[in-house]
């Protein structure tokens, strides 16, 4: 069997923690390509299958990442598949499930527009947030998000990143500064194959709160209570996300003590196998079944 990983020509070279699935497959007799998502001069078509792994650089031009996966999943399958993609790459997906009940942190929607960043800005008192975070609707590893205070003299510095956001086609969402992400940090929960497979706690830098490694951001392992294998359980099946291969659920603590939803991550989120190499093997698994409709015992 022949699968491609897909990846990007920007990868950082630090970057091995899919190494473990590598393995995983290689030890399967699965012979493995790593082709950038947008070499064109790849035969997708002569793979048995493409898992989406490491493509960090879509996020630039999210049109022609949906349009290859579209195009890739005539040729081969693809995990997970273009409507999921589709809908995910945008995080207006998270009022799809706050709708559903999922327990979204609270977010101020700014589209670009005229006058909209003020208004949004305005809304802030009402609200009664003392600190706010903006992020783009379309971005990761914490690209063009910016944490202020909510007075007077921060809001020229928040209304030139919304007005910038804007200028490039972005919306942008306003949700409350969590204070515990400096602490606690950010929990992820991930899914394989339809079940919770580890849990995975990541810590920023003091005083920072951007929890990749891009920023010096440390993690661990993290086990989630029942209650909280409920709720996170809960929030993939508003997503029916469930049947997915992969599904990863970012989690941070509000000031009262309850989990919000902060990211849905379905196309190609970290899946820190460095935490259970055990996970590389399952999702290996997993993919073949799924590929060959064959059971793979080592």
């Amino acid at each position: 069997m022949r699968i491609a990983l897909a990846t990007c020509n920007t990868l950082p070279d630090w970057e091995v923690d899919d190494q473990p699935l590598h393995e995983a497959l290689e030890q399967r007799r699965v012979r493995i390509d790593r082709p950038a998502w947008d070499d064109f001069s790849y035969d997708w078509s002569a793979v048995d299958a493409c898992l989406i792994r490491t493509t960090w650089d879509y996020t630039t031009r999210v049109d022609d990442f949906i349009a290859w996966a579209d195009r890739i999943a005539r040729e081969t399958l693809l995990f997970n598949p273009p409507d999921v993609i589709r809908w995910n790459v945008h995080k207006t997906y998270l009022r799809d499930l706050e709708a559903k009940g999922v327990p979204v942190i609270p977010t101020i929607w700014c589209e670009p527009g005229a006058g909209t960043a003020g208004a949004s800005l305005d809304a802030l008192a009402d609200a009664g947030w003392s600190r706010a975070f903006i992020k783009p609707a379309v971005g990761a590893t914490a690209a063009g998000t910016m944490r202020f205070d909510v007075n007077e003299l921060d809001r020229p510095a928040a209304r030139r990143h919304l007005d910038a956001l804007h200028a490039a086609g972005q919306t942008a969402l306003i949700q409350p500064y969590l204070d515990a992400v400096e602490t606690e940090g950010e929990v992820s929960a991930i899914f394989i194959d339809g079940r919770i497979s580890h849990g995975v706690r990541k810590i920023p830098v003091p005083g920072d709160y951007r929890v990749q490694d891009d920023y010096g951001a440390t993690d661990e392992p993290h086990e989630f209570s029942a209650a909280d294998r409920r709720l996170i359980e809960s929030i993939v099946d508003a997503a029916n996300a469930r049947s997915l291969l992969y599904a990863r659920v970012d989690l941070l603590r509000s000031a009262d003590g309850r989990w919000l939803l902060t990211e849905l991550e379905l196309v190609e989120p970290s899946l820190f196998f460095r935490h259970s190499p055990a996970a590389a093997d399952r999702l290996a698994d997993a993919l073949l079944r799924r590929t060959a409709g064959l059971s793979y015992e080592m």
